[in-house]
């Protein structure tokens, strides 16, 4: 029998953030690349559209009129899926069915007055705006005593569910800490622990050592293809300094990160010639006041196109019932990331 390989042969990949696996098949993608070529539909958007409830002026669904902005606009969602006012309570039956009452607040932050941009398009200096807003957002919803999760996070494109093209993120912060970042919480805090060292940190260093996965980095922070990828352009933006959330970043990493940002949003666009869809966010401790040394801050990149610009992957059959599955490996991904760098 022949010796076991990661490039060739079906096997299960661990993420250490999660405590999960996913399958991966490398046999079935047996060449680099088996990408399609297609005409893309050309995006026209205006500059400024009068039908966009989010450009500057213009008037939302809920009758409120937007100012005319600038740079970047931030209001509580008119239609949020959080209400601070939410009352307490909860219902239980049978040991079985069980539910409480959720308070939160619900942000959009318009990244840009201009309707025709995206990330990728925005300047570094523009992006920095952006994350400054989300750290200030951060720090004042932290505080907040019944808030105890800050979710940052953005959905780019129809595909994901974006139901405006206005560059734009939304912020959802609420009581209790969500499934992902809960998990991600447990495993940190565990590997710190033990090791008296962030996992992040230990994984950097195994991924500068392997270098096969990380696509580039600058002086703050590191963008691979993480080892446990389960989208086919999957990415992590991981900083380079141990440090819990956004709140602690210096004025150069902030910099840094808009720069980041900018570049693997810029590649993303490249792949297949098209606005590359995705949903991201920035995942870091929870605001509800215990100590979490083991957290690192860090962000998700989980992009939905696999062959084409319109050839998405999709979660059902094995995925749904079973764990989830990938063909193309991350290091042949990865590869492909780097080649479009310019």
């Amino acid at each position: 029998m022949e010796a076991f390989n990661l490039a060739d042969d079906p096997h299960r990949r661990y993420n250490p953030l999660t405590g999960e696996w996913v399958l991966v098949s490398p046999h079935r993608a047996k060449r680099p690349w088996q990408g399609q070529e297609e005409e893309v539909c050309e995006d026209n958007r205006l500059e400024y559209d009068p039908a966009c409830y989010l450009c500057p002026t213009n008037v939302r669904a809920n009758g409120a009129q937007n100012p005319d902005y600038k740079s970047t606009f931030v209001f509580q969602n008119d239609f949020g899926a959080l209400k601070a006012d939410t009352p307490e309570g909860s219902y239980a039956l049978g040991g079985l069915l069980r539910a409480e009452s959720e308070r939160g607040i619900s942000k959009v932050i318009c990244f840009s007055p201009r309707h025709d941009l995206t990330l990728a398009d925005m300047d570094v200096a523009d992006i920095r705006k952006v994350v400054d807003v989300w750290q200030a957002e951060y720090e004042e919803l932290g505080k907040l005593d019944y808030i105890n999760y800050v979710q940052i996070f953005e959905n780019k494109g129809a595909i994901m569910g974006c139901s405006n093209p206005h560059p734009h993120g939304q912020i959802w912060a609420q009581s209790s800490i969500p499934n992902e970042p809960a998990k991600e919480t447990v495993h940190q805090e565990s590997y710190f622990s033990q090791h008296n060292s962030s996992l992040l940190s230990d994984y950097l260093t195994l991924e500068a050592k392997e270098n096969k996965r990380i696509v580039f980095e600058n002086d703050h922070f590191a963008v691979i293809v993480p080892f446990w990828a389960v989208w086919p352009f999957e990415t992590i933006i991981i900083s380079k300094r141990h440090y819990q959330h956004i709140g602690q970043m210096t004025s150069d990493e902030k910099h840094g990160f808009a720069a980041t940002i900018k570049k693997v949003t810029a590649i993303y666009d490249k792949i297949f010639n098209t606005s590359f869809p995705y949903s991201a966010g920035i995942h870091q401790q929870p605001t509800d006041g215990k100590e979490y040394p083991g957290w690192h801050f860090h962000m998700h990149f989980f992009p939905p196109l696999l062959r084409s610009a319109s050839v998405k992957k999709f979660m059902v059959g094995y995925e749904m019932l079973g764990s989830p599955q990938r063909d193309i490996t991350p290091e042949t991904s990865a590869d492909r990331l780097k080649s479009l760098l310019q």
